[in-house]
C-alpha cells in the first residue's frame, strides 16, 4: 500500500510541469487567489512552506497536512470588501501512519446587488456567490518528503447564471527538522470548466499558479524567514521581483507567533497615484492554547478596502 501511494503521488508530480502549460483563454474563478489561511496571509498572502500544526494551510499547500494533528477542524473568515465576505471550513483525518485526508469548503459571498434595466431602473435584487469544495490526500513519501493531490469542484452562481469547473492541485514538500529547513512546490488549479457562465458557451480557464517556497528556522534566534516565488509561469508585463513574496515569523514561544510579510506584485498592482498605500504589507499573530488555535491577519487585496482574516481551529 505504501509503495502504491508513493507511485500515485510521484507520477502526478512528474506531470506537473507539462500540465502547467495547458491553461488558455479568459481566466475565471479568481476568488481562489484570495488568502484563506491567516498565517499564510500574514506572511504576504502566498506562503506555501511553513511547517505548523495548522489545518488552514490546506488551502495553500496540502502536502503540509502531514504535520497537522488528527481530527483537526478549522474555520475561517475574510472580510474581503464591503459586503463581500469569504468563509471557509476544513477538516483533517490521519490515515495510517503516513497519510492524511482533508476535506474543505469555501464560499465568497458578494452580498445583495441591485438588478436594473437598460435605463437604470431598479427591478429588484440578486445575489452572487463563488464556491469551492475540495478534498485532498497527503502522504509522507520518506522521512523528509511529502506529497499531496487535491481535487476541487468549483461553482459560480450570479443571479440566473451559473458555471461549474473541476480542478486539481499537486503539491510537494521537503522538510529537514534538524536544520529547520522547508522547501515546497505547488501547482494549483489545474483543470477546466465543464459548464459555462456565458450564453455563447465560451469557457473560462482556471487561474493556474505554479509556486516555489522556502522557509528557514534559526537555532539561536526565535525567527523564521520565508521566501516564495509565486505564479512563475506567467511573465507578461510582470517584473522579476514582482513574483516574490517575503515573510518573517517571530516565535516568542512554541504557542505563539507574530508575522509580517511583503508582496511585491500586490504593492505594484494596487498603486494609486504612484503610491501603494501599504498594499503589499501584511501583518498577523496567532496563539495556540492546548488543542485550540486562533490566528488573525491584516492585508490589502483590493484597492477599495483592507481585509481582516481570522482562523479558529480545534483538534478533537
Amino acid at each position: 500500500m505504501r509503495r502504491l501511494n508513493k507511485y500515485i503521488i510521484s507520477t502526478a508530480l512528474l506531470f506537473l510541469s507539462t500540465l502547467s502549460w495547458a491553461q488558455d483563454g479568459k481566466l475565471g474563478y479568481q476568488f481562489l487567489h484570495i488568502p484563506v489561511s491567516a498565517h499564510s496571509a500574514a506572511l504576504g498572502g502566498a506562503n506555501i512552506s511553513i511547517i505548523e500544526d495548522d489545518a488552514s494551510m490546506m488551502w495553500t499547500n496540502a502536502a503540509l497536512m502531514t504535520n497537522v494533528s488528527d481530527n483537526s477542524i478549522v474555520l475561517g473568515y475574510n472580510s474581503y470588501i464591503r459586503s463581500s465576505n469569504l468563509m471557509s471550513a476544513g477538516y483533517t483525518k490521519s490515515i495510517g501512519e503516513r497519510g492524511t485526508w482533508a476535506l474543505g469548503a469555501q464560499m465568497l459571498d458578494y452580498g445583495k446587488m441591485d438588478e436594473t434595466d437598460e435605463q437604470g431602473k431598479v427591478l429588484g435584487s440578486f445575489s452572487a456567490k463563488d464556491l469551492n469544495f475540495q478534498t485532498s490526500y497527503s502522504y509522507l513519501l520518506s522521512d523528509y518528503w511529502s506529497g499531496a493531490i487535491v481535487a476541487k469542484v468549483l461553482l459560480s452562481n450570479y443571479a440566473n447564471y451559473s458555471s461549474t469547473a473541476l480542478g486539481a492541485d499537486l503539491a510537494l514538500n521537503y522538510f529537514d527538522d534538524e536544520r529547520g529547513f522547508s522547501f515546497s512546490a505547488v501547482g494549483r488549479n489545474l483543470g477546466g470548466q465543464i459548464k459555462s457562465l456565458h450564453e455563447d458557451g465560451s469557457k473560462e480557464a482556471l487561474p493556474f499558479d505554479l509556486a516555489f517556497g522556502v522557509s528557514k528556522d534559526f537555532a539561536n534566534a526565535p525567527l523564521r524567514i520565508s521566501v516564495t516565488a509565486d505564479d512563475v509561469t506567467h511573465w507578461d508585463d510582470v517584473k522579476f521581483i514582482q513574483h516574490f513574496v517575503l515573510g518573517m515569523d517571530i516565535l516568542p514561544s512554541k504557542n505563539t507567533w507574530v508575522a509580517v510579510g511583503y508582496n511585491f506584485r500586490r504593492a505594484h498592482e494596487m498603486k494609486v497615484a504612484d503610491k501603494s498605500h501599504w498594499a503589499g504589507l501584511s501583518l498577523g499573530a496567532g496563539l495556540n492554547v492546548k488543542k485550540f488555535k486562533v490566528g488573525v491577519a491584516y492585508g490589502k487585496y483590493h484597492i477599495a478596502a483592507s481585509s481582516l482574516i481570522i482562523n479558529a481551529g480545534f483538534s478533537l
